[in-house]
């Protein structure tokens, strides 16, 4: 349970500068230069990370090569590299409140979302790719009797990741468990304006004997660094979570370099279809506001456009703004706290600008829209509803990322389905219906990566997380996230 004394105490911690993490050490910048980590809490500046140059990042890229030639991690028996991971979910585990309180510090989350979306998912995601580790089997083929074919399961080599800023922890462990866990070596970037959780993720790391050179982390832009990692001849796979314009480059760099593979999570523009047959409205309208409100909407799969069936569209939409109204927004470090801070005043002032745009095309701000507490000096905004959003509408089509909820009504199922599918994007959504075969229907014809039935958020690390369409390509968690991490051989051998 969350005692507030604690986190307060926490809060007050004074946080040392912070180098590279590169061949197991803290390394500064080959350029002598830092980087403000300001907490979007109250505009604070809380310390400074090293900014990374692209001589710092092809350091970590040739240490993190050397150690994969070598052997030190890929050739460890399976059972010893489980172990070594496993006793890094256990240290995760041990500080999870100081590291939670260190990430929301830096990136906003709600700390009652952190103890659980950032240190409790991420030693969870570790540990499940840790007890996989001994459990992949090779394959041997079907041949003719005077053949022998047998299928191995490789690592790729170096492995390049890019980390937003939303969820650092866990979205750095759904790459780096599988990655690590298949015997690759990794060269980590994460957000400049959330690097301080996944840099003590990487010293716990060491703590519990993952080899030096193993994992690398460097901080910095990535008009620099990630630049630098996506142009390398030497890394041998590229995984990022974040923006569709960032991943287009990312492609870019990689058919001008070494046409490394690229696995990209480019989030989305979720439907959330709710069907007049539901069996609890009120509980529909809890879980959705939660499923766009929390973390400030700042979630890739958040559901971001509701569609309701026309007859109940009123009463649906008044029972969601009242359980909208109720979530405390405000400092994420109060346990009470539902909606913490947008990340970044960057990030804030898009977010306005959205609410802006859909007015003046057409749409009606039913609830919402402004900023609050700005005389803390931190990032907040109000949840968000606009109502009348129409197919074509700004705010229908393009990911905001924050606090916004745009409401479309329908009439039936078929335009529920054709309104479900009108984006670019395919990441996720959700139906709430009492009819099971309306259900598999819809599952069926919504054209995203994830489907949530009578629920909305929630999927844990057993199930795969991949978009369709411009939400990207490859799959975070489950076993089929080792699919970006492994190389198939074959040996075809003449008896």
């Amino acid at each position: 349970m969350l005692e507030q004394p604690k986190i307060d105490a926490l809060r007050q911690q004074q946080i040392s500068a912070r180098g590279h993490l590169i061949d197991g050490q803290s390394v500064a910048s080959s350029s002598g230069k830092t980087h403000d980590v300001i907490s979007p809490i109250d505009g604070s500046v809380l310390t400074t990370t090293a900014a990374g140059t692209a001589d710092d990042t092809h350091r970590a890229i040739a240490v993190a090569r050397a150690a994969f030639e070598d052997g030190r991690w890929r050739n460890q028996p399976p059972a010893a590299r489980k172990r070594i991971m496993s006793r890094w979910a256990d240290l995760i585990e041990a500080e999870a409140l100081e590291i939670a309180v260190l990430g929301v510090r830096n990136n906003g989350t709600e700390i009652d979302m952190a103890i659980k979306a950032e240190a409790g998912s991420a030693a969870a995601t570790l540990r499940y790719f840790a007890e996989a580790i001994d459990k992949i089997f090779g394959e041997i083929a079907p041949t003719a009797p005077e053949f022998l074919g047998l299928v191995h399961h490789e690592p790729v080599g170096v492995v390049a990741a890019i980390i937003p800023w939303n969820f650092p922890m866990m979205i750095g462990a759904w790459k780096l468990g599988p990655a690590l866990a298949a015997g690759n070596s990794v060269v980590l970037k994460p957000s400049e304006t959330a690097s301080l959780s996944l840099l003590r993720m990487g010293e716990l790391a060491l703590e519990a004997g993952l080899p030096p050179g193993v994992l690398n982390i460097v901080t910095g832009a990535g008009s620099v660094v990630g630049e630098a990692l996506s142009t390398s001849m030497d890394v041998d796979v590229m995984v990022f979570t974040g923006s569709g314009a960032t991943g287009r480059r990312l492609l870019e760099a990689s058919a001008r370099s070494n046409m490394k593979r690229c696995y990209l999570e480019l989030g989305g523009k979720s439907a959330n279809v709710v069907f007049a047959d539901t069996k609890d409205l009120d509980e529909a309208a809890k879980v959705s506001a939660a499923g766009i409100f929390r973390n400030s909407g700042q979630v890739c799969v958040a559901g971001s456009r509701l569609l309701v069936e026309r007859s109940i569209h009123d009463e649906f939409v008044a029972a969601l703004a009242k359980k909208a109204a109720s979530m405390k927004v405000g400092d994420p470090l109060d346990i009470t706290t539902k909606s913490g801070a947008v990340n970044n005043a960057s990030q804030l002032q898009q977010n306005l600008e959205f609410v802006a745009t859909a007015q003046s095309e057409g749409g009606k701000l039913y609830q919402g829209g402004k900023q609050l507490l700005k005389e803390t000096g931190g990032y907040y905004m109000e949840p968000t509803i606009i109502t009348d959003v129409a197919e074509n509408h700004t705010v229908a089509q393009q990911e905001v990322f924050g606090p916004v909820l745009a409401v479309t009504a329908f009439d039936d199922e078929a335009e529920a389905i054709s309104l479900a599918n009108s984006t670019v994007y395919g990441l996720a959504g959700g139906v709430w219906t009492a009819d099971l075969s309306r259900a598999h229907r819809m599952v069926r014809a919504m054209r995203t990566g994830v489907v949530h039935v009578n629920t909305y958020g929630g999927p844990d690390v057993t199930v795969p997380l991949g978009g369709v369409g411009q939400s990207g390509n490859g799959h975070d968690k489950s076993l089929h996230a080792f699919d970006k991490y492994m190389d198939l051989k074959t040996a075809w051998i003449k008896l």
